[in-house]
């Protein structure tokens, strides 16, 4: 498997040798596969940031090690190949969105047809083509935002990186930043995405890391890291008093207005033992589906877990 980004034992400590430094982030070993879209999660202060100005070549690591594309942090053949849009991004608010545009195509040594073609492309991209003309400072915080993600993807990049792409955005600027992510994608891009919008990160992402205090503490796909495998939910015909005894003793039982039954099963149970044990008790299995937690829910439980 390529892989966009790999680190390995990546860490970051702040306030020098003398004295006991603040551990920002501490043996992150991330493992981001090429043309993926990935999020990177976790509350405020546990690192992430810290992380991506790391992985930029902003900040240098502590300890470890870390790779872009293929090659070391900081080298500046993977940096031409490379997109990014800042949290707190500031912006020269006198130019047009033409001109910021192809102020950074400069930047990045695109030529100026491949400017023009395309400045006129990510514009539309990001709903801003009317505005081409328009200064920055006549630009909303969520306008900002969007040529800010303009200017991550204007020269093809392979690799975009984007800190809370979505935070000053309404929900139909965060369906239009969602499905550029997902065109970035099927274009073979790989998406490190880092948002406190867990529900954008749950229709978007393929995997994701949840980070606290500076180390990973779950990581994974995102179907996977979801699914409850010690939670069934199931509707059984012949409900008797003899099918209820049978899965009381496989795990804590509950009855649900729908007529449905809840199961939450015992460490050592399985859905097939739930399956088994109505059969045998003379009751008829119609349906039997594991559970699903949504994202929130497995970041909450997840970062409590470790408190």
């Amino acid at each position: 498997m390529e892989l966009a980004i790999e680190t390995d034992q990546l860490g970051k400590t702040f306030g020098g040798w003398r004295r006991r430094g603040v551990r920002a982030v501490d043996e992150l070993t991330l493992a981001v596969p090429r043309g993926s879209v990935f999020g990177f999660l976790g509350p405020n202060g546990a690192g992430k940031t810290t992380t991506i100005m790391m992985l930029l070549g902003n900040v240098r690591p502590s300890r470890g090690t870390a790779r872009l594309l293929g090659r070391p942090i900081g080298d500046a053949r993977m940096r031409r190949r490379l997109g990014f849009l800042p949290e707190r991004f500031q912006f020269h608010d006198f130019l047009t969105a033409e001109e910021f545009l192809d102020l950074h195509g400069k930047l990045y040594g695109l030529d100026r047809a491949t400017r023009r073609r395309r400045i006129t492309e990510t514009l539309e991209l990001v709903g801003l083509a009317e505005r081409r003309k328009s200064r920055l400072r006549s630009f909303s915080k969520g306008m900002q935002q969007r040529i800010g993600l303009a200017q991550a993807i204007l020269a093809e990049p392979e690799l975009v990186i984007l800190d809370e792409p979505t935070s000053a955005l309404d929900p139909l600027g965060r369906r239009l930043v969602r499905e550029v992510i997902l065109g970035l994608k099927r274009q073979g891009c790989t998406v490190f995405l880092n948002s406190h919008l867990l529900s954008e990160i749950e229709l978007t992402c393929d995997e994701v890391a949840i980070l606290r205090q500076g180390r990973v503490v779950a990581q994974g796909s995102v179907e996977v890291l979801t699914s409850q495998r010690d939670r069934v939910r199931l509707s059984v015909e012949a409900l008797t008093d003899c099918v209820r005894a049978a899965l009381a003793g496989l795990g804590q039982l509950t009855e649900l207005e729908s007529g449905e039954l809840e199961m939450l099963l015992a460490d050592d149970r399985a859905a097939a033992d739930v399956a088994a044990a109505v059969v045998r008790a003379g009751g008829r299995l119609t349906s039997l589906r594991p559970q699903r937690e949504s994202l929130e829910d497995l970041f909450v439980r997840v970062v409590a877990s470790e408190s």
